[in-house]
């Protein structure tokens, strides 16, 4: 049984032939994603949207939660945020098998659609899961250990990396770094850099995340 609480909204259709995971932030819990299922979900009738809370309290943000600790922001060891983040990934793989079991789906008609820690989250489990997803959207994040990914590697689902330009929590350089190392580790990657924007989601880049997402779309 997945330790995971989780949202879930169901196919617009009745019935669902897709499966799309949003994958919250820091400090947030799956609610603040959740929400997007539905301008997503009118252009994406056959898509049943789950945004599952991150398994710890979030120690900056005792409301919301947190995959790991991040040093620099809670003050955590290297060694406890590396531990923290090891423990969350077995979780989430774990609660990721038991959500497309549950529904009926498998990794091609899977997608993962990440937000700041979340996009950090989906990037590091994506490539290192035996069957490739259909496709990962990362909004506002980075590629952690990308030192360690192409040893690590073992599928290789397109990846969209969107970033605001004024993003003051995570700098937009890192949409460059993730793009270079996961393009020379044999990746498909898109990028879109949102005008303007800072930390957060801006409506072009949920316009493109959807223009990718119906692209990569099993047929």
């Amino acid at each position: 049984m997945s330790l995971l609480k989780s949202h879930r909204r169901a196919a617009k259709s009745g019935t669902a032939k897709t499966l799309a995971i949003f994958v919250h932030g820091y400090g947030a819990d799956g609610n603040d994603l959740i929400s997007l299922s539905e301008p997503l979900g009118e252009h994406l009738p056959d898509t049943v949207f789950y945004a599952p809370d991150a398994p710890n309290p979030c120690q900056m943000s005792p409301m919301g939660r947190e995959w790991f600790p991040i040093p620099w922001i809670d003050g955590s060891s290297e060694e406890v945020a590396r531990a923290g983040m090891d423990e969350a990934v077995q979780i989430f793989n774990d609660w990721f098998d038991e959500t497309m079991q549950t529904e009926g789906m498998d990794a091609a008609h899977t997608f993962l659609i990440g937000f700041s820690q979340g996009t950090m989250m989906s990037l590091h489990v994506a490539p290192r899961r035996d069957e490739p997803l259909a496709g990962v959207v990362g909004f506002s994040g980075r590629l952690l250990e990308p030192e360690t990914l192409a040893a690590e590697i073992k599928s290789r689902p397109p990846v969209l990396l969107v970033h605001g330009d004024a993003d003051d929590v995570v700098p937009p350089s890192s949409l460059p770094e993730a793009a270079e190392a996961l393009s020379k580790a044999g990746f498909e990657v898109y990028t879109h850099i949102s005008k303007g924007t800072g930390h957060g989601i801006a409506p072009d880049g949920l316009g493109v995340a959807l223009q990718f997402i119906t692209q990569k779309m099993p047929k």
